[in-house]
C-alpha cells in the first residue's frame, strides 16, 4: 500500500502550543486527529509501542528522533491493532533495513488508519510537556483554528472506561508444555488491555486463558484456575467499570499477580487511592528500587496514573520508583496477592525485572503445596 504524498501539517495542544511538521501515513478524517500527547522515550521497539492497548485514546510522541528504520514485522506486534489516536516524531524514515521487517513502518500507519506528525521538534514538545504536564491536543491538514476546536473538545483520558474498547470479546486459550519439564499451572489472565509480550511470557510457567474485563469472579474461578493475572489496560483505573468487584471476589481464592493498570486496580481494591501523574511513565529506561534486596532495575514502563501508598492498611511496598518516589510494587500481607506498576515482560525494554514471573511461580507452588496436574482449561462452547 503506497502512502500518500506528505504534505503540511500542525499540531495544537489545549494551551495553544503550535508545533509545525509534515503529516505521514495515513490522512486523518477531517483532517483531524486528536488525543492525549504523551512521549516515549524508548530508542528502538517502536511496533511494540504502537500495538499496546496502553496506548488506546492517546497520540505518541517519540523522544528518540529515527522511527521506523528497521520498519514492521508480523512478529511484533503486542494486540490484534493499534488503539493509539496517532503518532509525533521528529524524522519518520522512508526507507528501512532489517532482515527481519515484512514492510515499512509508513505503509503500516496506512494500513491500520494511522496518521503520523513527522518533522517536529519533539525535544521542545518533549520539554513542554515535563514543564505543563500531560494535556490534549489535535494534528492534522486542516485549519490552525479547526485543530484548536478539535483539542478544546478532546475529553483526554480522566475519568474515561478505555478498557471497554480494548478488551477481548470472549475467552481465549493458549497452552504450553514447560521447558524445564515440570507440570504447567493454569492461569487465568483478566484482559484489561493485554500485551502479547505477557502472555507470551506467562506461557513459560502456565496454560494460560484470556478473559474478558467483564467476566466476573465466579465465572472466572469455575474454570479452576491456580491462579490470575491481572492484565495492563489504558486509561484511568478508577473508571474501569466492576473491576474492583471482580478482583475483591478473586482474592483470598487464588493467588493474584497485577501488572501496570492491573497493578492499580489491585491496589485500589486493597484500599489505595489513585492519582494521575504530571506526565506520566513512559519509556524503557526507568530506575525502581526493589526494597527487599536493595537492587535497582531498570524497566519498561508505560502508565499515566499511579497508586497512592499512604494509608493502605495490611499492604506493604515492595518496589520504589526513583525518579519520582512514586510506588512501583504492593503486597498484600492477608492474601496471596502482589503487583508492579513497571513492566516485567518489557515488549520492549530490559528484562531486569522478569523474575517476577518466576516469583508468581513460586507463589502457586508455595500456596498449592503440590504440583499441578499439568491439565490444560477445558474448552468450552463460547472458546
Amino acid at each position: 500500500m503506497t502512502p500518500p504524498a506528505r504534505r503540511p501539517g500542525a499540531l495544537v495542544l489545549a494551551d495553544g502550543e503550535v508545533f509545525e511538521g509534515e503529516i505521514a501515513g495515513a490522512e486523518p478524517p477531517g483532517g483531524v486527529t486528536a488525543g492525549e500527547v504523551v512521549f516515549n522515550t524508548v530508542m528502538c521497539g517502536y511496533q511494540e509501542v504502537l500495538t499496546d492497548p496502553s496506548y488506546a485514546g492517546q497520540i505518541i510522541t517519540f523522544t528518540y528522533p529515527h522511527i521506523g528504520n528497521y520498519g514492521v514485522n508480523d512478529a511484533d506486534f503486542e494486540s490484534r491493532r493499534p488503539f493509539c489516536r496517532g503518532l509525533v516524531v521528529r524524522d519518520l524514515v522512508r526507507t528501512h533495513s532489517n532482515w527481519r521487517a515484512g514492510g515499512g513502518l509508513e505503509e503500516f500507519l496506512v494500513r491500520h488508519g494511522l496518521s503520523c506528525l513527522s518533522g517536529v521538534d519533539t525535544r521542545r514538545l518533549t520539554r513542554h510537556i515535563r514543564s505543563a504536564g500531560t494535556m490534549v491536543g489535535a494534528f492534522g491538514t486542516a485549519a490552525e483554528s479547526d485543530l484548536r476546536a478539535a483539542a478544546a473538545a478532546e475529553p483526554g483520558t480522566d475519568g474515561v472506561d478505555l478498557v471497554a474498547t480494548v478488551t477481548c470479546e470472549r475467552p481465549y486459550l493458549r497452552a504450553t508444555t514447560r521447558a524445564d519439564g515440570r507440570p504447567p499451572w493454569r492461569v487465568s489472565v483478566v484482559d484489561f488491555g493485554v500485551k502479547t509480550s505477557i502472555l507470551r511470557r506467562l506461557a513459560d510457567i502456565a496454560h494460560v486463558e484470556v478473559v474478558p474485563a467483564t467476566a466476573g469472579a465466579a465465572a472466572i474461578l469455575d474454570r479452576s484456575p491456580h491462579g490470575v493475572l491481572l492484565s495492563n489496560g489504558p486509561g484511568d483505573p478508577a473508571a474501569v467499570g466492576g473491576a474492583t468487584e471482580v478482583i475483591e471476589g478473586l482474592l483470598g481464592e487464588v493467588p493474584v499477580f497485577g501488572i501496570c493498570l492491573g497493578h492499580q486496580l489491585l491496589g485500589a481494591t486493597l484500599g489505595g487511592e489513585t492519582f494521575k501523574l504530571p506526565f506520566g511513565h513512559h519509556g524503557g529506561n526507568h530506575p525502581v528500587r526493589h526494597l527487599a534486596t536493595g537492587a535497582v532495575e531498570i524497566t519498561s514502563q508505560n502508565h499515566n496514573f499511579s497508586v497512592a501508598d499512604s494509608g493502605i492498611g495490611g499492604v506493604e511496598v515492595t518496589h520504589r520508583n526513583l525518579n519520582d518516589g512514586t510506588t512501583e510494587g504492593l503486597r498484600s500481607l492477608e492474601v496471596p496477592a502482589f503487583g508492579v506498576q513497571h513492566h516485567p515482560e518489557a515488549g520492549p525494554g530490559p528484562s531486569d525485572s522478569d523474575y517476577l514471573f518466576g516469583t508468581f511461580d513460586s507463589w502457586l507452588r508455595d500456596l498449592h503445596g503440590a504440583e499441578p496436574d499439568g491439565a490444560p482449561f477445558a474448552a468450552g462452547a463460547d472458546r
